[in-house]
């Protein structure tokens, strides 16, 4: 079935952070929404791209990679793709960031890291 996705609606069904939810399946692939708010922790995935697209607010990426640890801020309407094996860690600069990400659907939100904050099976809208 064929459906369109608000995502101001969408942001609106969403009362905690870093908590995706899945809002299209694209082949292997899934678009997910969260709100973000303070930071995440370092992680990596091993064979996962993700890509970040900020809705709203101002999102920090911190990186650490072959050229060392540094960070790239994102305003709304830009994104960043972080590709496999880069460790990296996002943090709202606002007061929450509202963020759609590209992801395989085998993406967990921690990466290789499990945890408390691990989501396995993340809630469709």
């Amino acid at each position: 079935m064929i459906k369109k996705v608000n995502l101001a609606d969408a942001f609106a069904t969403i009362s905690e952070a870093w908590s995706p939810r899945i809002a299209g399946d694209i082949n292997d692939m899934q678009v997910k929404i969260a709100k973000f708010k303070g930071q995440f922790d370092w992680h990596h995935h091993d064979v996962e791209d993700e890509l970040f697209l900020v809705v709203k607010g101002k999102l920090r990426m911190g990186l650490r990679d072959g050229d060392g640890k540094h960070a790239i801020d994102l305003d709304e309407g830009e994104m960043i793709i972080v590709p496999h094996g880069v460790k990296h860690r996002p943090e709202s600069l606002s007061d929450e960031c509202h963020v759609l990400m590209l992801e395989p659907a085998s993406t967990l939100n921690t990466g290789i890291e499990q945890n408390e904050r691990t989501l396995s099976d993340p809630i469709r809208l």
